[in-house]
């Protein structure tokens, strides 16, 4: 058998080695571009949610300076939880790798799902706040009684159950139960999602419906009915497709969301489902109360 001549196992030994080191550096890479990209998605998110903060924030400080005289009206209580769920969300959002290595991990889960709770009881406010002025129109001289304990009923429930559900994935040990009880919380903010959802359509249809009763020389009709409108489809949608994106990546992991491998898929579904219905609201809902308001402004007591 013929020997291996060293000069030419020299080359084969250093030719492996310079090709181990292109792999090594390529590797590398790859890994510090998706980094980047991670990175740069979460900035990208973190800075969105916190302008739409510092909207609420401006709208919230100028309608107190217009109507001082007014405790906390539905409207300043409605950016004020705009502010505060956009605050929080950006602040995840800008701390997004050092939350996914915290111990215990029950307080990464907290902190990515306690803004979706919050974005839920915004915008169920907003519900509360036209099923008032529905039932009002339709009974002026029986003004709705059971609309926010109904409100402040649902939403307690809906974060006893959350708090719940957290301490017990705190409390179990295998991963399987763990995967389990993701898939139980991604289900059950599902339908908080969907119970917006159908709240929306429900007053938001009849408010917009009885609105195109109204005389068409009404003042203002115009103007509350596109109003109603845009705001009513914009909500729907937006919790609707919220709910099916959040049950659906609850049982395919290549669409899990809130995860570090993902980040492209979580700037499209942020955008999607708060960031772009949050600007359009905001938008639609800009216009500051009068002065003298002459049937006064109702306080949230």
């Amino acid at each position: 058998m013929r020997g291996i001549d060293p000069a030419h196992g020299d080359a084969m030994f250093w030719d492996f080695i310079a090709k181990s080191s292109d792999s090594d550096a390529g590797t590398a890479s790859a890994s510090a571009a998706e980094r980047n990209l991670e990175n740069g998605c979460d900035i990208t998110i973190a800075t969105l949610y916190g302008i739409i903060a510092v909207v609420a924030l401006v709208q919230l400080t100028r309608i107190q300076l217009r109507v001082p005289e007014y405790g906390w009206t539905t409207q300043k209580v409605f950016h004020l939880l705009n502010f505060l769920c956009s605050g929080a969300r950006c602040g995840v959002m800008a701390f997004r790798r050092p939350l996914e290595a915290i111990h215990p991990q029950i307080l990464s889960f907290i902190a990515l799902d306690l803004p979706g709770l919050l974005f839920f009881s915004t915008y169920s406010l907003l519900v509360l706040f036209w099923a008032e002025i529905y039932h009002q129109a339709r009974r002026p001289t029986s003004p709705p009684s059971h609309l926010r304990p109904a409100f402040l009923a649902i939403n307690c429930g809906v974060y006893a159950l959350q708090i719940a559900m957290w301490i017990y994935l705190s409390l179990v040990k295998s991963a399987a139960q763990q995967h389990l009880m993701k898939v139980l919380v991604a289900c059950f903010m599902a339908i908080v999602s969907s119970m917006a959802a159908a709240g929306f359509t429900l007053y938001g249809g009849r408010l917009f419906i009885m609105l195109r009763r109204f005389p068409v020389q009404s003042p203002g009709r115009r103007k509350k009915l596109k109003e109603v409108g845009c705001v009513t489809s914009i909500c729907t949608t937006c919790f609707t497709a919220r709910a099916v994106i959040i049950a659906y990546s609850a049982f395919h992991r290549s669409a899990e969301l809130d995860v570090i491998s993902h980040p492209v898929l979580n700037l499209v579904y942020y955008l999607a489902v708060e960031l772009i219905p949050s600007a359009l609201v905001l938008f639609i809902l800009r216009k500051l109360p009068p002065k003298h308001p002459k049937n006064g402004y109702q306080p949230i007591s």
